[in-house]
């Protein structure tokens, strides 16, 4: 299993939007940045990722699952982007907020500080256990 973070403002997607489509889950489309593609095509069903709330709160919100690999992109014109599904896993107890993360020396390198503005980013097994811990949700990190 590998760890991933995906990002959306919560005006144009929320978390609560992503819990209410329950497990059918829901297209991550709208990627149009080429390394966060090369990551959605790195995803394997099954796969864990932080669902992060940007630009409006900048916090890590919740843990969603990828219930679909890479495919076609239905919104891209283009027909060079891909997305997956994926769909609500559980909510942080205590969303863990971008300051958080900074403050933590442990997460210095983590992608999220790095490159903030890459919508589809890898995790690390220590910094998901980190974060989740931080969160108040245990999750074992196979």
């Amino acid at each position: 299993m590998a760890y991933w973070l995906v990002k959306s403002e919560p005006s144009v997607w929320s978390w609560d939007q992503q819990v209410a489509k329950g497990a059918k889950g829901e297209a991550w489309t709208g990627v149009r940045n080429f390394t966060a593609r090369q990551n959605l095509v790195n995803m394997k069903k099954g796969d864990k990722a932080f669902f992060y709330h940007s630009n409006e709160g900048k916090e890590i919100v919740g843990i969603a699952e990828i219930i679909k690999e890479a495919y076609p992109d239905p919104t891209d014109k283009t027909g060079k982007f891909v997305c997956v599904d994926i769909k609500a896993d559980k909510p942080l107890k205590t969303p863990v907020t971008m300051a958080a993360i900074k403050a933590e020396k442990k997460l210095a390198d983590m992608a999220l500080v790095k490159y903030s503005r890459l919508s589809v980013q890898p995790v690390t097994a220590e910094e998901w256990k980190l974060v989740c811990k931080m969160g108040g949700c245990s999750y074992v990190v196979s």
